[in-house]
Parts: structure tokens; C-alpha cells; sequence
């Protein structure tokens, strides 16, 4: 695979060319507020947005957020975000109150050399998502106007045959940002000859939404610790009452053949913190997993299993990929699996990996310092499609 890279379109020159850069500015915002309240993807693209400013481009950024479905919507603008940019950046950032119409034009055609413009939400155009090829097609078009040059650096995205991911890239010249290149170069290690012994942490809801992955790390890893909602599915798969916890009946015999695949591989929790409704201020205590009475849904793992996690992790552990919470890490009661877990993670010698989504919320949420892991991804799903083997549509726009 050859993918041209941020440096070789800075080493033909950019200076008072228009560079499109796709980012992944989908953060949070508080409902009430509208502040956002986790910037860790605004500040993900500020290496390849630097550089183009540096190197006097006139830089046009487009991004989503959320999901409007195709039309206007004052609570998915990214007004807010520019705002947040400029900060960032430590200049101005001008909006465009529309992502391929007059103001979009006006703003773009206004630029100074080494000046920044955001586009409005891209998903208030039909054509960003459409699954028909002239609708998109015709978005990227306009899109690709704007502009002299291309640079995806929106890996969260990726995985998305949206127009602004697949469509314009084959409209411009293309690169990948310093985002992206990290990303498939981190992603490839693991997905390579990764250090042994490696170990998975897979957390999150449901099982079937890691299937595919589990599917395809279980012949390649040395152990795969599951913890989260979808760790019932396997208890049950055990014979263990499960309570009233999140539950795949479907799921069952899936995951009783992955445990008698998985050669001793996949590690269960042992214990579970057990409340008797999901509230953050639910009565609760620690019981054993494999009976978990009938009237308490589990929300957590419990301390012995978080003991038993973190010593998987720190014996002599050399690469560590971890996927979703173990537990609903929102509410402080039920966070100390997530804590556990993640502490064990940074505390750990080897190269880890975090795969984006919730994962790097909690990093963040639980106040931890991001530089004690390896790699945080920006990507939650399009990490682990890259891991299940997947043709990511994006990458494949920006290869030669």
C-alpha cells in the first residue's frame, strides 16, 4: 500500500494554494450548554493543521457532527468548534454558515495565505451520506471546488463511504495527514507481527457489535480479557444466571462456540458490581458473576476481576490493544473497572493501544494522563474494522 503523505504535498509547496482537510471534529456537546466537552478530536488534527498554516496554505477544514439527517440544524452547527479551533490554534478561524454555498464560497475566496476556514456541518447536505453515486458525487464536486489539493485527516471517518471521504479525493490531488498516517502505521503493528505476548481488552455493549473483531483477533492473540455489557452473554454462555443484566439470547451460542475455540484465551469476570436498577445512585454491591441475583443488573466488574485483569496486562505484557469500558464509566459508582483496568493499561511496560470511542472518553473522563498509553485512536469504529481486516474506504481513496 502507497499512500502519499502530508510532507509530500508540503514539499511541492503550498503556499496560497487551497488545501481541503477533512477532519473528525464530531466532539460532544452539552445538551443544556452547548459546550463541548471533551476537544480530544479538535485537538487530534491541530499537527496537520500547523503545518499547512506554517507553510502559508490557505486551509479550508470540513467536518461533521452528529447525525441531521440531511438538512440544517441548529444543534449539530459546528459554530461552536470554530470557536474552540481559533483557541487552539491562537488565530482566528473564520466560519462559513453553509458547507458548499455562499458563505462557504465568500469565506474560502476571502482567505489569506496561512488563514483557517470551517465549513458548516457536512451532513446538512443529503449528498455527504447518500448511498447514491451521482447524489454523492455531485456534493463532492463542490466540494472539491473549493479547493486546489486534498488531506484526509479525519480517521474516525474513514471506514465511511461518505462523500467527503471516498468522493473528493478522487477529484484532487490526496494526501493523508499526519493523523491518519499515525493511525494505519500504529493499527498495521497489531495487525502485523505485533511483540508477544499481546493482549485484548474488549469492553462495550454488545457483543454482536465485536463479533467480527473477535472473530479475528482470536487466533492471533494471547489472551482477550472481555469485561463491559457484553461480558453476560459469555457468562450465560457459561450456564451463569445473569440477573436482569444486558443480554444477546441470540448471542448465547456464539459465544459458547467462541469459548470452546478460544483454547483457554479468553479470561471472564470473576465478580460484578451488581445494582438494583441502572441509576447513578443505585443501591449496589460486589457479587460473584456466576450468579448474579435475579432482580440486580451488573455495571460494572468487580475488584477481584479488575486484580485479576491487571495482572494479565502487567506480566511481562509487550503490546496491549483495549476496545471499549468495562463498565458505565459515566457514573462514578460503576467507574472503577474502567479506572482499573486503564491504570493497568498505563501503568503496563508494553505498547498500548487505545481504540478510540468510548475507550478514549474514559481515558480523558477519568482524568488520566493520555501520554502513559502508546496510542489513543481517534477512531473507535474504524479502528476495529481495520483489525477485523476490512478495506476502510477512505484509505483505499487515498492509496496510488
Amino acid at each position: 500500500m502507497t499512500i502519499r503523505n502530508l510532507d509530500d504535498l508540503l514539499a511541492e509547496g503550498v503556499s496560497g494554494r487551497r488545501v481541503l482537510v477533512r477532519a473528525d471534529l464530531n466532539v460532544p456537546l452539552d445538551k443544556q450548554t452547548g459546550e463541548i466537552t471533551d476537544d480530544g478530536r479538535i485537538r487530534a488534527v491541530l499537527p496537520t493543521l500547523g503545518a499547512l498554516v506554517s507553510a502559508g496554505a490557505k486551509v479550508v477544514v470540513c467536518s461533521h457532527l452528529g447525525r441531521p439527517k440531511g438538512s440544517p440544524d441548529p444543534q449539530f452547527s459546528l459554530g461552536p468548534v470554530a470557536g474552540r479551533l481559533g483557541e487552539l490554534l491562537g488565530a482566528p478561524v473564520h466560519f462559513a454558515t453553509d458547507t458548499v454555498g455562499d458563505s462557504a464560497r465568500s469565506t474560502v475566496a476571502g482567505l489569506a495565505d496561512g488563514e483557517v476556514a470551517l465549513l458548516e456541518n457536512l451532513r446538512f447536505n443529503v449528498g455527504e451520506t447518500s448511498k447514491d453515486e451521482a447524489e454523492r458525487g455531485a456534493f463532492a464536486d463542490q466540494l472539491a471546488a473549493l479547493a486546489d489539493a486534498y488531506v484526509d485527516d479525519a480517521f474516525g471517518a474513514v471506514h465511511r463511504k461518505h462523500a467527503s471521504v471516498f468522493d473528493v479525493p478522487a477529484r484532487l490531488p490526496h494526501v493523508a495527514g499526519r493523523l491518519v498516517l499515525r493511525e494505519v502505521e500504529v493499527l498495521s503493528t497489531l495487525t502485523g507481527n505485533p511483540e508477544r505476548p499481546y493482549v485484548v481488552v474488549l469492553g462495550g455493549s454488545k457483543v454482536s457489535d465485536k463479533l467480527a473483531v473477535i472473530e479475528a483477533l482470536l487466533p492471533t492473540v494471547d489472551r482477550l480479557l472481555i469485561g463491559g455489557g457484553m461480558c453476560f452473554t459469555f457468562l450465560k454462555a457459561q450456564g451463569h444466571e445473569v440477573g436482569s443484566s444486558l443480554l444477546e439470547e441470540d448471542m448465547v451460542e456464539t459465544c459458547r462456540n467462541l469459548l470452546e475455540r478460544s483454547e483457554g484465551k479468553i479470561m471472564l469476570p470473576v465478580d460484578v458490581v451488581a445494582a438494583v436498577a441502572f441509576a447513578p445512585d443505585a443501591e449496589h454491591d460486589v457479587v460473584p458473576a456466576d450468579g448474579i441475583p435475579s432482580k440486580r443488573v451488573g455495571l460494572d466488574i468487580g475488584p477481584e476481576t479488575v486484580a485479576g485483569f491487571a495482572a494479565a496486562l502487567r506480566t511481562g505484557t509487550r503490546t496491549i490493544f483495549w476496545n471499549g469500558p468495562m463498565g458505565v464509566f459515566e457514573m462514578p459508582a460503576f467507574a472503577n473497572g474502567t479506572r482499573g483496568v486503564a491504570e493497568a493499561i498505563a501503568e503496563s511496560d508494553a505498547f498500548s493501544v487505545v481504540g478510540g470511542g468510548d475507550s478514549a472518553a474514559a481515558v480523558r473522563l477519568l482524568g488520566l494522563d493520555e501520554k502513559s498509553f502508546g496510542h489513543i485512536s481517534t477512531g473507535g469504529g474504524a479502528s476495529l474494522e481495520y483489525l477485523e481486516g476490512k478495506t476502510l474506504p477512505g484509505i483505499a481513496a487515498l492509496e496510488n
